[in-house]
């Protein structure tokens, strides 16, 4: 059953739920991961430790499977009603070489019917081999290719979001990735960008998006283990104000 109330996706993912919703009752996340590059389950602890710490209740449910692979097809998506039961579903894999179009419409299908999300770096990449730019619709940013790793500052181009009140005006991330953005979707809001240093080209590094009747979330950085220890980064991610109503605006 959907619940009907606005959640608040909490430290790297999922807040408490508000609205009617009693603060005690828990939010039920799917975290999907693996894949290549990156320390997976560094990142899926730091998550479940950020959200204990700030008093969250999320009862995880957290998919690891592919290995290291980058053409995986994960067996969680046979079943069409995988998000069932679920409020956010959590996009932190790396799968770029998978591009079977009826695989990737598995998946896009259930966030077009409402399943939001949070999409995490690489998520940004997964599929994109793909011909079908369903997923990169659901993302609501096209990316194909990333720059160096670095310390990049981050512009707030969308100041009175309140997923970006108060975040710091001369903030630098830790060593991690600027993903470059060939294509902003029409339902996507950004909220804000860093500028290669490499031509001055700014791309959006923080934004939402609606796909369907889901509500999306997106940030490109989230590559390194430094980045997922960062309080500035988690405090951006206790933001993120989500609703599972289908008629919500």
């Amino acid at each position: 059953m959907i619940r009907q109330t606005r959640l608040i996706l909490a430290l790297v993912l999922l807040a408490a739920a508000v609205g009617h919703a009693e603060e005690t009752e828990k939010i039920r996340a799917l975290l999907i991961t693996g894949g290549c590059c990156h320390d997976y389950a560094f990142q899926a602890k730091a998550m479940q430790l950020a959200a204990a710490k700030h008093g969250v209740h999320i009862e995880w449910t957290v998919v690891n499977e592919g290995g290291k692979e980058t053409k995986a097809q994960i067996a969680l998506y046979q079943n069409p009603q995988w998000a069932d039961g679920f409020d956010v579903i959590v996009h932190n894999e790396c799968f770029a070489n998978t591009a079977a179009a009826d695989y990737i419409r598995s998946i896009t299908t259930a966030h077009k019917k409402g399943a939001n999300a949070v999409v995490i770096h690489c998520a940004m990449h997964t599929y994109r081999a793909a011909k079908i730019d369903d997923w990169r619709e659901f993302l609501g940013v096209t990316s194909r290719r990333h720059e160096h790793k670095s310390n990049y500052a981050v512009e707030v181009v969308a100041k009175d979001h309140e997923i970006m009140k108060g975040f710091p005006a001369n903030y630098r991330t830790p060593k991690d990735e600027l993903y470059v953005i060939e294509k902003v979707w029409p339902n996507t809001t950004v909220l804000a960008k860093s500028k290669s240093q490499k031509n001055d080209k700014s791309h959006p590094v923080v934004w939402t998006s609606r796909y369907g009747k889901a509500r999306v979330f997106g940030t490109t950085y989230g590559h390194s283990n430094e980045t997922f220890s960062d309080e500035t980064y988690l405090k951006m991610l206790v933001r993120v104000p989500v609703g599972r109503q289908a008629n919500s605006s």
